[in-house]
């Protein structure tokens, strides 16, 4: 026995290596030290920081990856992956500065994981972050064959004095709701087991426009990096800020909330996107729990004074996302009460 036989392709995994390198280096920012292939990536903080904070955060794309896998959409799951973690980043008021990847794979298959690279590099480069390394695992037996898992992993750097944490968060403050691109990488085992009762499901259209239902459910998360940091370099004081992922509204807009406040939300003031309508009727959900999985259109949360909501706005659509006023910040006597004005 070698090896070989026992299912690790020591030598394919060399000819991946090389296959991905041009993509990896594409994404380095001058900080960079040294190239791909080392046991560790080496990474300088930009100049300009007085007191530099880190902020790391690390994430998958879950079981959205079996719906991909099905249907060959390896470059979007890549973008996925990075966006699940520099989303999270970012509300701190970070600038993402390098990601790792993590792939775990049954039998290596470099057509479908050069794929994911690309697009884990698409996403570093919409995010400005450099893709650092990353490693690949073939785990034969573990995995099945040609089925692979990802985990990806971001640090970010902020001035000390411009962190973002909540504590300026004030009664009075309004929340302004960003748009989804649909579904994201949350709630996809719900999901599965709907699409699981329906028959050819991508002969399944949903709207006018003619989108398929499985390209509105593997369409990739948003990645709100550039526009965050232009909320920012326009000097809007943002008290705040919420990625919305599993658990939706009701489990993260809370997370920025200090003690004593509580958020008053407004749901007339969107429509949900037509994409969970179609799943709350195929699937039966009960209302809680369409909201305690989904996001319902709203990916992500910023809470900031009243009178910068409109000059936000204008921003927002300048990169193509709408946006709009969706509540308000409101003192709270309960503090388990953090969420009010929920349809159930």
């Amino acid at each position: 026995m070698d090896y070989k036989t026992s299912g690790v392709d020591v030598q394919a995994g060399r000819n991946f290596v090389a296959q991905i390198t041009s993509s990896v280096e594409s994404t380095h920012q001058p900080q960079v030290l040294g190239g791909l292939g080392g046991f560790g990536g080496c990474i300088r903080i930009p100049e300009g920081y007085k007191s530099p904070v880190l902020v790391a955060g690390t994430d998958g794309v879950g079981t959205k990856l079996e719906l991909a896998q099905q249907h060959q959409r390896h470059f979007e799951v890549g973008i996925d992956l990075v966006a699940m973690c520099v989303n999270d980043v970012i509300t701190n008021g970070a600038k993402p500065l390098f990601f790792l990847d993590y792939i775990a794979t049954g039998t290596l298959s470099p057509q479908s994981l050069v794929k994911v690279i690309e697009g884990i590099a698409n996403g570093c480069k919409d995010s400005g972050c450099s893709l650092l390394g990353g490693e690949t695992a073939e785990m034969p037996g573990f995995y099945e064959k040609d089925k692979y898992d990802l985990a990806g992993f971001c640090v970010g750097v902020v001035e000390a004095e411009k962190l973002i944490d909540g504590h300026l968060i004030r009664a009075g403050d309004q929340i302004l709701a960003i748009q989804s691109s649909g579904i994201h990488s949350n709630g996809f085992s719900l999901v599965r087991k709907i699409l699981s009762q329906q028959k050819d499901i991508d002969q399944i259209f949903l709207d006018k426009d003619k989108v398929s239902l499985v390209d509105k459910l593997l369409s990739p998360t948003l990645i709100y990096v550039k526009l965050i940091q232009s909320l920012l370099k326009a000097q809007i004081p943002i008290h705040g800020m919420a990625h919305i992922t599993g658990g939706g509204l009701p489990e993260n807009l809370p997370r920025c909330l200090p003690s004593g406040l509580r958020a008053a939300i407004d749901t007339k003031s969107w429509e949900i996107p037509s994409i969970f309508r179609w799943l709350e009727k195929a699937g039966q959900i009960p209302v809680s729990d369409l909201w305690n999985t989904f996001n319902l259109g709203v990916g992500f949360c910023v809470v900031l004074p009243s009178e910068t909501v409109n000059p936000s706005i204008d921003i927002c659509s300048r990169f193509g996302l709408s946006a709009w006023n969706m509540g308000r910040v409101e003192e709270s006597s309960r503090d388990h009460q953090k969420l009010i004005g929920l349809p159930f």
